[in-house]
């Protein structure tokens, strides 16, 4: 594995959905999550750090140090009981082990950090194995996402659907279709600000330059494998990368990100592509800083 990360990063990430519901909120019917004030659209980190998680998981297929701790259909006691193999232990003897080694749980804690990606990156609460009293750890990870909001407030549209399909044998007797109903956002353009800490890589999870370029892979890609019909075509057009040449960071991220400029193009009223947006980049950054653009 390459080396820890010497610098501290902010990014930015602009991603479109068209015709599709980006992110359902269970508590309204699965409707588009939205900001009932402003009427901006809202993507939570969760979601989106399932689509990073998920993509890590297929490209790298549980290859060492890359497995992935928050998993569908996977107990988390599961993973940390990996963690009693790795202490040659099994449930009725961790109390002794942590008796004879006070530096048990910390040992514990830094192999969860090598051996499961998604720990490394976005920290976790290891705390959940009460019966063996093994505790993994709480982890702060270096990496950190806010919650995705649109550019402009979005209007959700709910769409009538039939199926000729029926459910039951007394239903099929009496109808021939069923009704349904799907939520849309016509088009939606969203930003979501994150950070890279290097001071916390170095201190706790050793997240390494491999891991930081596979965050970036990860995030540019995380819609292209993750389709449906539900949510529409989505994908993520910029990610735009601020790189400090220090540890701790040489400007205030939101001063950055307050430089990275999107607008609707003169003459356009209700965007419906990413064409109809204009992006404006820094040009005068602060000493020590560097952007990177990828698409």
């Amino acid at each position: 594995m390459s080396d820890v990360i010497k610098n501290r990063y902010d990014f930015v990430v602009l991603f479109d959905v068209e015709n599709g519901n980006p992110n359902g909120d269970p508590d309204s019917g699965n409707m588009p999550r939205v900001d009932t004030e402003s009427g901006y659209g809202i993507v939570t980190d969760v979601c989106l750090k399932r689509k990073i998680r998920n993509y890590v998981e297929m490209l790298k297929e549980d290859e060492k140090g890359y497995k992935i701790y928050i998993k569908d259909n996977v107990p988390l006691n599961r993973s940390d009981a990996e963690a009693l193999k790795y202490c040659g232990a099994d449930d009725k003897d961790i109390k002794s082990l942590k008796k004879s080694d006070p530096e048990l749980d910390i040992k514990i804690r830094d192999f969860m950090c090598e051996n499961f990606f998604d720990i490394r990156t976005f920290g976790a609460v290891m705390t959940t194995f009460v019966k063996a009293s093994l505790n993994c750890g709480q982890v702060r990870g270096p990496v950190q996402l806010g919650f995705a909001k649109s550019v402009d407030p979005i209007l959700s549209q709910e769409i009538t659907i039939t199926r000729v399909a029926i459910t039951t044998e007394d239903d099929a007797a009496k109808k021939g279709t069923e009704m349904g109903r799907k939520y849309i956002v016509p088009y939606g353009l969203y930003r979501v600000e994150g950070f890279v800490s290097a001071n916390l890589a170095r201190k706790v999870t050793k997240f390494s330059e491999d891991d930081l370029e596979l965050l970036w892979q990860a995030i540019l890609n995380m819609f292209e494998h993750d389709r449906s019909a539900a949510r529409g075509k989505m994908a993520v057009r910029k990610l735009i990368i601020f790189k400090h040449d220090s540890e701790l960071g040489c400007a205030p991220a939101h001063r950055l990100f307050d430089e990275v400029k999107v607008s609707k193009k003169d003459g356009v009223d209700l965007p419906r592509a990413f064409s109809d947006y204009e992006i404006k980049l820094p040009e005068d950054l602060p000493e020590g800083v560097s952007c990177i653009c990828r698409e």
